[in-house]
């Protein structure tokens, strides 16, 4: 169980430094990278809290602490997912809007276009 809780800490460690150079190279924005870093910081303290780990198998109700480590770290990235989905799924609407926003300023560019053309004709 120690093996697999110091496994845990490197692999949350390893994860919160990948996010900080990714942040610092601006491969990933600020406001994306917190979901990260608070994920990795709660599997790090996870692993480093010998009582939470032994008292977790019993709340979820499972008898192998591995299973309920496995679990939580499943949950707390399932969390992460659901909140950059979230954040996807605002982008794409706001990518919608833009785009007939500047169809609608496009149409009315054309129509001014041709009133000019025609009223310089007569």
């Amino acid at each position: 169980m120690d093996r697999m809780l110091d496994v845990m800490a490197i692999f949350s460690l390893l994860l919160a430094g990948l996010v900080l150079v990714s942040v610092r190279r601006e491969h990933i924005r600020v406001e994306y990278s917190v979901s990260w870093l608070v994920a990795a910081i709660a599997l790090l303290i996870l692993s480093r809290w010998q009582d939470l780990v032994r008292r977790i198998p019993a709340w979820i109700g499972v008898s192998d602490a591995a299973l309920a480590m496995f679990i939580v770290s499943g949950g707390v990235f399932v969390l992460v997912l659901y909140r950059l989905s979230m954040i996807i799924s605002r982008l794409k609407d706001s990518n919608i809007a833009l785009i007939q926003k500047m169809a609608i300023l496009e149409f009315n560019m054309e129509s001014l276009h041709e009133k000019v053309k025609t009223s310089g004709e007569k």
